[in-house]
């Protein structure tokens, strides 16, 4: 199988980027040669592809930012991949579309199902949810991933920023009140290659789906366990979201029903423990 991967740089695409020495023939395209805030340039890269499929791993990811730059992240988040996602379907190719769990509102306590209303609380995950809708009304084969909390030994991520904080620190306080499912990007990476080779096979199997590592937590949670397992002496105080504001709000419920993508790909769940004993062993 032959992927074209949009993205380069980003810990998703680094690490579909590595999986190639494993089997799959895998492009991945940087800016360079297709800019998002140019769709026309990646609409063209899809139709002149020698590719079975396509996975789109670029976003902009900066949630707070994303308050003051809605017009950019909606071109990267959505415009682009729209554009994308038609020249999929012109030539029949699946596309596979990471998204996210800021799509929700973050209300109650029970897992988010694929199909449950959705009601983003800012800039990021409203471009998010207009990116979801675009790859669905260009009508071709498509998996929406929606993923959350991710991390890995490569670019911004809450573990990189924890071991930073926590070797020069001997106390952190740490949001304690919102929880999700830390997802390691080698486990999406992998969760891409398999949906994008099950639609190729069926391309009836397209939708929406969620993937994210098991078990949950809350940030707190997560930060005691990367300084047990890395060996720091770093205490975690616990607050409330409220003592720690931020230009946007996030979802205090982030959990995410993955039931549906077991049945369907037979991915369950990955234990994002043992990812984060990957990517600790990576840092040495």
């Amino acid at each position: 199988m032959k992927l074209l991967v949009f993205g380069e740089t980003g810990q998703v695409a680094r690490e579909l980027a590595a999986l190639g020495s494993e089997g799959p023939r895998i492009e991945t395209v940087p800016r360079s040669r297709a800019d998002f805030s140019r769709p026309e340039e990646a609409a063209a890269l899809v139709a002149e592809t020698g590719a079975d499929a396509v996975i789109n791993a670029v976003a902009y990811t900066a949630v707070d930012k994303a308050e003051e730059e809605e017009a950019l992240a909606l071109g990267v988040n959505a415009t682009t991949p729209g554009a994308i996602a038609e020249a999929c379907a012109a030539r029949g190719l699946p596309l596979v579309h990471i998204s996210t769990d800021y799509v929700f509102d973050g209300s109650g306590t029970q897992p988010w199902a694929a199909d449950a209303p959705v009601a983003p609380l800012g800039a990021y995950g409203r471009t998010k949810l207009a990116g979801e809708e675009a790859v669905r009304a260009a009508g071709g084969p498509h998996a929406i991933l929606r993923t959350s909390w991710v991390f890995s030994a490569h670019g911004a991520n809450f573990v990189k920023t924890m071991l930073r904080l926590g070797a020069e620190r001997d106390r952190l306080t740490i949001v304690d009140d919102q929880r999700g499912g830390p997802t390691a990007a080698a486990d999406i990476a992998r969760a891409c290659l398999a949906i994008a080779g099950a639609l190729c096979a069926d391309p009836a199997k397209s939708g929406t789906y969620h993937f994210s590592g098991a078990p949950d937590v809350s940030w707190a949670e997560f930060a005691r366990e990367i300084f047990a397992r890395a060996g720091l002496a770093c205490e975690v105080a616990p607050i409330p979201s409220s003592d720690y504001p931020t230009p946007a709000q996030r979802p205090l419920n982030s959990r995410l029903d993955c039931t549906a993508t077991e049945a369907a790909f037979g991915l369950p769940r990955p234990d994002w423990r043992v990812a984060l004993d990957e990517v600790l062993a990576q840092q040495t």
